[in-house]
């Protein structure tokens, strides 16, 4: 299916047939029940950093670096330039989370490929949009997404300790608690709350990894 002049891939089984660059994958989008999930066209823009702005006093702690990245509107296009970047060196592919019905701009959820077939997924959701699911309907297409497309070995989230919410996701999707490496290396922003410019002692990082279907 086209949407536009992405390919299209609703929420399925693995191994999906997908386009690929010289580095990484086409463009595409994901929709489920509820969801269109895709890369960011320079249009959005204005609604990327809305919600950024809008959000800002309670993602400063855990996304230091994107509000850095994104304090004003004119340096919004820049970022998803970087995005689009990112799409076809395969270093990174992000998504924007929309409402299929609406057309609301809901938040962004992304995948990192990190080294021995291991691929890390993080998100945020405006205020708004939590507590109704959304997470964990993006989450499970972007584990469809990071199996199948990316043929990642291993999904990792990591999250603080004190955010129960986060937890519960991962583990509704089949991610288990797993003690990562000390090596691994960690994103410069955060996701899903995974780490805090200054943080406390009781606020323990914790991973969780999902691995791959057999056969």
């Amino acid at each position: 299916m086209i949407w536009g002049s992405l390919l299209v891939l609703k929420l399925g089984g693995y191994g999906s047939p997908c386009l690929t660059t010289f580095f990484g994958l086409e463009p595409l989008v994901l929709l489920t029940p509820r969801l269109l999930l895709r890369p960011y066209e320079p249009g959005d823009a204005a609604a990327f950093y809305q919600l950024l702005d809008q959000n800002r006093p309670r993602l400063e702690t855990s996304f230091p670096d994107r509000l850095r990245a994104v304090p004003t509107l004119a340096h919004a296009g820049a970022q998803l330039a970087a995005f689009a970047h990112d799409w076809r060196t395969g270093r990174f592919y992000v998504f924007g989370i929309w409402h299929r019905d609406s057309q609301t701009y809901l938040g962004d959820i992304c995948l990192m490929p990190q080294r021995g077939g291991q691929a890390e997924i993080g998100y945020y959701l405006t205020r708004e949009a939590e507590g109704q699911g959304y997470a964990r309907e993006a989450l499970a297409v972007v584990v469809h997404f990071g199996f199948g497309q990316v043929r990642a070995a291993r999904l990792l989230i990591r999250c603080f300790a004190d955010n129960l919410r986060g937890q519960a996701v991962a583990q509704a999707l089949g991610f288990e608690p797993s003690v990562v490496p000390a090596e691994l290396p960690l994103w410069p922003w955060l996701r899903l709350g995974s780490r805090r410019s200054a943080v406390a002692p009781e606020l323990e990082i914790l991973h969780f990894v999902r691995h791959a279907p057999q056969g």
